[in-house]
């Protein structure tokens, strides 16, 4: 295999990080705009935006959940490992491999649930803000929980690499 064939995926993984900086860094600029506009409206010209409310409670839910997805992908989620300082050094690949499997059944199941929920919007939601259906804003749901459960799954095939490796290793 060349080397350029292998640096493919480094090359991905970089340039989608990019573009979720990118789209987290202009959701963030545009909610601190709007509410200094509102705040500015409301101080200056005892007046405000109707719109304004709710489209800052909806970058707030997509920068939420799309950053919730950057950070597993840096792996810099909220974890809870206090097991790994209590296994020994050569377990602790085996227990990271069943905290992924965990996380990704669990990711797996929010994101069928998110698909759901997004169906119902479909069929039952009613127009949301700027007149389009409920539907386009709760889009987020299942977008961020499939790029959680995705990064989960690719944890967990580098993880089972990881312990088939040591494995192989203890053996000979």
């Amino acid at each position: 295999m060349n080397s350029e064939a292998v640096a493919k995926p480094g090359k991905i993984r970089r340039l989608l990080n990019g573009i979720e900086e990118t789209i987290l860094c202009l959701l963030l600029i545009a909610m601190m705009s709007v509410a200094c506009l509102q705040i500015a409206l409301r101080s200056f010209f005892s007046t405000g935006l109707l719109w304004a409310d709710p489209l800052i409670q909806q970058l707030v839910l997509w920068s939420g959940l799309l950053g919730a997805a950057m950070a597993t992908a840096k792996g810099k989620h909220i974890a809870l490992d206090l097991v790994t300082y209590l296994v020994p050094k050569r377990l602790q690949p085996s227990i990271l491999l069943l905290s992924h499997l965990l996380s990704a059944l669990t990711t797996t199941a929010l994101v069928y649930a998110a698909w759901v929920f997004l169906a119902n919007e479909i069929t039952y939601g009613s127009t949301g803000l700027f007149t389009l259906p409920s539907w386009v804003w709760n889009l987020v749901f299942p977008l961020a929980f499939t790029m959680i459960a995705l990064r989960y799954c690719i944890a967990l095939c580098q993880d089972l690499g990881t312990v088939i490796h040591h494995h192989r290793k203890d053996r000979r």
